[in-house]
């Protein structure tokens, strides 16, 4: 153990020398600070609990590149950056109402309801222009003036599983490219290619080259027709307990957004093979406060199959890498239509939405388990759901409640209140009948679905100052129909506290999370507590040119077993010239078991979000870097290695590894002209 500690202090401190050397070769240069590090102290990363970060993370990948004006934004401008509240978006509309145009971003400190970190992550995805009229280009213009991108990504592994011998079908690199063209916030088209490792490129079934594409356009601010989306798009509507299959962010970033709800569809660009719409959206202003948005949907959809030839499971995770995944490749189609009509006034806003849907096969999951008894079953499904809130500079209301073919009822409801310019407080009630049912719902859940779940939750952000702030929530779920390793009803209960402290060019952050859920004893006779509290502590350094974070890790689980495990690592980046970045990370983790892994944040290219998790024992590090070699053409570069100390082999079936350490390299090339 010792000579473990050895070799990871050596590594952090050449790691440390390696980079203070780089940043003393050149005099200061302004911080450099990503919006990446920003947002983890705004949102709060859930230990990758919330599989749509990655949508969030694309969503904000594209805004940095196609910044907002603000000077010429209007309120669904605003409203589509992830981490702004209702409050916050009608604050800064009146602000700039009153005394646009904004001359400097420090203006933004005028906006009371914006902290400190906010204000600091709105400046990657805003700039500040003249105020123009809002006319909608000529085809002229946009021809002429438009912006292109073109990003080409691409994985290499340096190691080879079992079944890049015998099973998959394809090359073991992952890679893609995608071409954007962008004019304003008025055109926006895109075209994406993307391949996982292991699948096909031009033969044996993908015969148009990549295994999955995303096209799009989408028209914004033409006259009444407020948007307009062909192709593939994502859509969000009230609380998303009828349609949300775009970003859902979790507890901690709930309280960030103390419950804000929008009317969104956007362009889809991902690459996410799963849960996106194909086909058109338009969102039309029919009079002062009232808008209409109809959409329509008809996709290929991979399933697996009964042997009547009926859908038991429709699958999203977009892996055609083996002959009996290809198989399941477009073998079910559904098509999808509904309307949402939505009406504001002042503070307050209404709207109902309405969806209905018909699969090519009907839909018959096994229900031998009792907990899937009320999973959605046939082939033509329907659900409708009104949806209200009401907006001033301390109140916040909004809530939805839901029914549809499954006659049962779900409903979510929060109340948000600014106690003080520093101190907010916040509630959520949810009921999700055991019974109730959609295909495209997702919204705020202990259970991971909406389905057979009561609960309350109540959370307070106070940040009296910008050097402190502290959130935290208590979370309690009742769940009155068994569930997956639950035999008969149960609870689950939820804490989270995070203390953040920021002195000069010094960050502090501690954080601790504790969760307590009822699941079945080894004899399934009944019920225990599984319980796992989760810590961190972070210590960071802003010197301008260069930054570094030292942070510790550590998880415990009781259920059946009681699993520990923790994790040191240390971050590091520095900007020696203008053009270039590098930054590099080294980290020792041990753990007991999977159950106590630990999971940390790593900087990666574009469009790639890279929040790995760690268990058993080893030594993780990379090396990244990214060079601006012209406003035109960027590339980046990184290096990561895993080593394991406590196993000969990683993974599993086709996924193995017949050995103990693994390296990847990602490259990526962006073109704009």
């Amino acid at each position: 153990m010792k000579r473990l500690f050895v070799y990871f202090l050596q590594a952090r401190l050449l790691l440390v020398l390696f980079f203070i050397m780089g940043a003393t070769m050149m005099s200061a240069q302004e911080s450099h600070h990503s919006w990446e590090s920003l947002l983890n102290d705004v949102m709060s990363l859930e230990d990758g609990e919330s599989l749509s970060w990655q949508e969030t993370y694309d969503i904000l990948c594209d805004l940095e590149q196609h910044p907002i004006d603000l000077n010429n934004s209007t309120r669904e401008d605003l409203e589509a950056i992830p981490f702004l509240t209702a409050q916050q978006v009608m604050d800064i509309c009146e602000y700039l109402y009153k005394y646009a145009p904004m001359r400097s971003l420090g203006e933004l400190a005028m906006i009371e309801s914006l902290d400190y970190y906010q204000r600091e992550l709105l400046r990657h995805f805003v700039v500040l222009g003249d105020v123009k009229q809002a006319v909608f280009p000529t085809l002229k213009n946009i021809v002429k003036h438009g912006s292109h991108e073109v990003v080409a990504t691409a994985k290499v592994p340096f190691y080879k599983r079992k079944g890049d011998d015998d099973g998959y079908l394809g090359a073991p690199y992952k890679h893609s490219i995608k071409y954007t063209f962008n004019y304003g916030q008025y055109v926006k088209a895109g075209l994406l290619g993307s391949q996982d490792a292991g699948e096909p490129f031009f033969t044996k079934g993908n015969s148009l080259g990549y295994d999955f594409y995303s096209f799009y356009l989408q028209i914004r601010k033409l006259g009444r027709m407020k948007n307009l989306v062909v192709g593939r798009y994502k859509a969000r509507f009230g609380m998303g307990l009828v349609l949300n299959n775009d970003f859902l962010l979790g507890k901690i970033a709930s309280l960030q957004q103390l419950g804000n709800t929008e009317y969104n569809v956007r362009a889809y660009s991902s690459r996410m093979e799963g849960n996106y719409l194909q086909g058109a959206a338009a969102t039309i202003n029919v009079a002062r406060g009232l808008d209409v948005t109809a959409f329509a949907s008809f996709r290929y959809i991979d399933a697996t199959l009964n042997k009547d030839s009926t859908i038991s499971t429709i699958l999203d995770d977009g892996y055609h890498r083996t002959q009996t995944e290809m198989d399941k490749k477009n073998n079910s189609t559904i098509t999808m239509g509904g309307m949402n009509i939505n009406y504001r006034r002042g503070g307050f806003h209404v709207g109902v939405t309405g969806v209905y849907s018909h699969l090519s096969r009907d839909l018959q999951p096994n229900t031998s388990a009792i907990y899937r008894r009320y999973y959605a079953a046939g082939n033509n499904l329907w659900n409708v759901s009104l949806n209200y809130g009401f907006v001033s500079h301390r109140l916040q209301l909004s809530g939805e409640t839901a029914t549809g073919d499954c006659g049962a009822m779900a409903t979510l409801n929060t109340l948000s209140y600014r106690v003080s310019g520093d101190f907010d407080i916040m509630a959520l009630q949810r009921f999700y009948s055991k019974k109730y049912y959609s295909l495209y719902s997702e919204s705020f859940s202990e259970g991971g679905r909406v389905q057979d779940e009561s609960g309350f939750y109540v959370g307070m952000n106070w940040h009296p100052s910008a050097r402190f702030r502290l959130l935290g929530y208590f979370d309690f779920a009742f769940f009155p129909w068994p569930k997956y390793q639950a035999a008969i009803a149960s609870h689950a209960y939820d804490g989270f506290l995070q203390a953040t402290y920021k002195r000069g060019a010094w960050n502090l952050l501690a954080r601790y999370r504790l969760k307590i859920r009822e699941k079945d004893n080894e004899e399934k006779t009944a019920l225990i507590n599984r319980t796992e509290q989760r810590g961190r502590v972070a210590l960071g350094y802003d010197g301008g040119m260069w930054t570094a974070t030292t942070q510790v890790d550590v998880a415990h689980v009781a259920y059946k077993e009681k699993d520990f495990g923790w994790m040191v690592s240390e971050n590091v980046a520095v900007r020696p010239l203008q053009w270039l970045l590098l930054a590099g990370n080294v980290g020792y983790f041990n753990t007991d078991s999977y159950e106590a892994r630990i999971y940390t944040y790593e900087k990666g290219p574009l469009y790639t979000f890279n929040f790995p998790s760690f268990f058993g024992n080893g030594l993780r590090y990379s090396l990244f870097a990214r060079a601006d070699f012209s406003r035109k053409v960027m590339m980046i570069a990184r290096v990561a290695t895993t080593n394991f100390f406590d196993r000969n082999t990683i993974g599993s079936s086709y996924q193995m590894i017949n050995r103990s350490s693994m390296t990847d390299l990602e490259l990526q090339l962006r073109l704009k002209f």
